[in-house]
């Protein structure tokens, strides 16, 4: 790389500088040695050492993004030079103008760029793929987690409806039990009510039950049994006069009903 910059010295011991170097004047005003123009040269290579030292530990991005910094390094090894002190040179400053990478290392380092610049734009978009991607898992899982509540609602709902169901039919179960028993007690009671009014009657024949019955003391009820008497013995008698008046009396009553 090529890094060019400015170096502001003075003399600031010419005693010391004269005795290292020929500064003697010709009368046309040129100097009789090449010395002074050697002086340039030597603060130049401390400067370049100095940058190199500095330079070595960076990369070629680092070096291009800190030319202020090179310039600090540059003063100050400058100013801590054995070989600068002995001159009697004091460094005013060092200031860097350009730092400049040369054409191969500048086409490779737009190649660098341009596939890093690539890269970016690839994982800005696998970035916001796999954002996208996460962003859709969130919501399946939370309308997965939604639907979940949902169906345990629903659960709780139904098992809420069949423990009703479950409670409606054991107590009508339960009620249709009780109304069983107390019909069965209720026929139960009849039968022993109606047993007892009727086992006393079991031993009297039934003719003394008709007789007591509601036309037990009608004449014409009377005359009837006779007849039905006289007929179960009709084998036993021998002859039956029967008049028209009595016939008659039975007919009419029977015409009426």
């Amino acid at each position: 790389m090529t890094i060019q910059g400015q170096l502001t010295y003075r003399v600031a011991d010419p005693r010391k500088l004269a005795t290292l170097l020929n500064l003697t004047i010709r009368t046309g005003g040129s100097y009789v040695s090449e010395d002074p123009k050697k002086l340039g040269l030597r603060l130049l290579n401390e400067a370049q050492m100095a940058a190199k030292v500095y330079v070595a530990g960076l990369t070629l991005p680092e070096v291009l993004h800190n030319a202020e910094r090179i310039g600090e390094v540059i003063m100050t090894g400058l100013q801590n030079s054995p070989a600068v002190q002995m001159l009697g040179i004091e460094p005013l400053s060092a200031s860097i103008l350009n730092v400049a990478p040369t054409p191969e290392m500048s086409r490779a380092l737009e190649a660098e760029a341009r596939e890093s610049l690539q890269k970016r734009a690839d994982d800005a978009i696998y970035a916001r793929r796999n954002n996208a991607v996460e962003q859709e898992r969130k919501i399946k899982e939370s309308e997965l987690a939604t639907q979940i509540v949902v169906e345990e609602k629903n659960r709780q709902i139904r098992e809420t409806r069949t423990a009703a169901d479950i409670a409606v039919e054991e107590s009508r179960r339960r009620l249709i039990d009780v109304k069983a028993d107390n019909e069965r007690k209720d026929a139960d009671t009849k039968a022993y009510a109606l047993d007892a009014i009727l086992k006393p009657l079991s031993q009297v024949e039934w003719k003394t039950l008709l007789a007591l019955g509601k036309g037990g003391m009608d004449p014409k009820v009377i005359i009837s049994h006779a007849f039905r008497e006289l007929a179960e013995n009709a084998e036993k008698i021998g002859t039956l006069n029967i008049t028209p008046d009595l016939l008659e009396s039975v007919m009419a009553e029977r015409k009426k009903t």
